[in-house]
């Protein structure tokens, strides 16, 4: 089983960004303990991260016929971007929605998410855990 992990804006300034919110763990950790955890579960996975919408936008095309689930957290893009929305609707890839903090409990426009309208699972407010719990979720579901 492959999987795509996309982060968004910001999330490589995590540990200096907000870390009150974020935690101290740096975007380099974060990569680790992903790839660290899908190989112990027995699945691949490539990360991505970009800061662009349309590189964004482009990964997610590009999974298409090469990936078996995508874990996103689009940053920012979750509350604005419906071209993220539409990429993932067109590849039509199992996808599990993560964010680091509880985004229903904060500003009042983070509440809104239009990647789920599309994302099969939602896990927020679990930290960097969040992301090994997806990568479970889409092994548990959908490997062979």
């Amino acid at each position: 089983m492959k999987i795509l992990v996309i982060n968004g804006p910001n999330l490589n300034m995590l540990g200096i960004r907000e870390p009150d919110l974020y935690g101290k763990s740096d975007y380099k950790a974060l990569i680790k303990r992903v790839k660290t955890h899908a190989k112990k579960i027995g699945v691949k996975v490539k990360c991505f991260q970009s800061n662009h919408e349309g590189a964004i936008v482009s990964a997610i095309q590009k999974a298409f016929g090469r990936y078996d689930g995508i874990v996103i957290n689009a940053g920012a893009y979750t509350h604005t971007s419906v071209a993220v929305l539409d990429a993932l609707k067109a590849v039509a890839i199992p996808t599990v929605e993560v964010h680091i903090t509880d985004i229903k409990s904060r500003e009042e426009f983070r509440n809104f998410s239009y990647i789920s309208f599309f994302a099969e699972k939602f896990i927020a407010g679990k930290g960097i855990d969040g992301y090994l719990d997806a990568l479970d979720y889409l092994k548990s579901e959908y490997a062979e």
